[in-house]
């Protein structure tokens, strides 16, 4: 069994049931139903809802977890009732009954809502970057502009075109880290700086 991970949050099927899953990722939602407590795990292929029970050791540790803490949970997967399922996820299904859990990374509290519907001013989005790149709205453009770069990538390829990455050469620019100069065969005494944005 792998350390982290025997599936990743967004696969698990009704096909799972009675299977013993360890998954980890982000605290995306918790909901503390006195006897129950949920939470929403999520990494990058979706969310899975993990069951914790009172009687277990980890009930008092998952009910003092932050929002984005990293965690890894190894439990049954069981199907939901009727009443409980979530036609809106693809693992709406099923959930996971925790057994066992270890906290990975601790989440301080955070100055914008990963899981939040709401926009933000863009200085706050851009301040804490790191966080706006985590909500779901930003990940479906990241994935939309992979796969079309993907599939322009692909149809010039079959059409016979070659790609290449060539260094661009520029102006100095004066913040950031500090310029590879190359001096120039032309110009004896300047040079050209490579770009430093990635």
């Amino acid at each position: 069994m792998h350390r982290y991970r025997t599936h990743r949050c967004g696969d698990l099927r009704k096909d799972d049931v009675d299977k013993v899953a360890r998954l980890s990722g982000w605290v995306h939602r918790k909901r503390d139903h006195g006897q129950l407590l949920f939470i929403d795990l999520r990494d990058h292929t979706g969310l899975t809802q993990i069951v914790f029970q009172p009687e277990t050791a980890i009930f008092e540790e998952a009910g003092g977890l932050r929002l984005e803490s990293v965690i890894t949970v190894t439990g049954r997967v069981v199907a939901r009732s009727p009443d409980t399922l979530n036609p809106d996820l693809p693992t709406g299904a099923v959930e996971l009954v925790a057994e066992e859990m270890s906290l990975e990374s601790a989440a301080e509290t955070l100055p914008l809502e990963v899981n939040a519907e709401r926009d933000y001013p863009e200085e706050t989005r851009l301040r804490y970057r790191f966080l706006d790149l985590r909500r779901e709205k930003m990940q479906r453009q990241i994935r939309l502009r992979s796969a079309v770069t993907a599939s322009i990538r692909r149809r010039m390829t079959e059409s016979g075109f070659t790609e290449i990455q060539t260094p661009i050469l520029t102006a100095s620019s004066p913040e950031g880290a500090r310029d590879f100069l190359v001096p120039s065969r032309l110009h004896p005494g300047r040079f050209y700086a490579l770009p430093q944005a990635p």
